[in-house]
């Protein structure tokens, strides 16, 4: 099964609107999104709870790393540079964090609220080598920014 983002795009319209908590939002696009696409088999937020650091938010999937700071890892480097991260092959990323072994690639979009401060990152892991296109990532980013922006 692969994602078709326009019914993707409408289903979380229709189950968030006038939805204001960013926790509920983040928990509906996580269940919605994980379950859109055979690739997705992590999908979840990493809040951004501190100065410099990361916690794990709303998932689908086994287990996440519980904090990541912004120095570190994909999701670091999302939080940091304010840049989406797609990554076709976890293992030649040199400060990738292994939170799951079955990890080949993976897409991480920083997430902002409607003023433009960061307040999460969206990660996607996928145990397929070179899973995700930019065409993922510009329909993913335009979800983000239509449910949190």
């Amino acid at each position: 099964m692969t994602v078709d983002y326009d019914h993707l795009h409408k289903t979380i319209q229709a189950l968030t609107e006038n939805e204001r908590d960013a926790v509920a939002l983040m928990a509906t696009v996580a269940c919605e999104v994980h379950h859109s696409d055979d690739r997705f088999d992590w999908t979840g937020f990493y809040r951004v709870t501190e100065p410099e650091l990361l916690k794990i938010g709303p998932y689908q999937g086994g287990h996440g790393c519980l904090t990541i700071p912004f120095s570190r890892g994909v999701c670091g480097a999302a939080a940091r540079s304010g840049e989406i991260q797609l990554v076709p092959d976890v293992d030649a990323f040199s400060d990738h964090i292994a939170c799951a072994s079955s990890t080949r690639s993976e897409l991480v979009l920083p997430v902002h609220d409607a003023s433009g401060a960061l307040i999460a990152v969206f990660d996607i892991d996928s145990d397929q080598p070179d899973a995700f296109t930019t065409a993922d990532a510009d329909a993913l980013a335009a979800l983000l920014k239509a449910v949190f922006g």
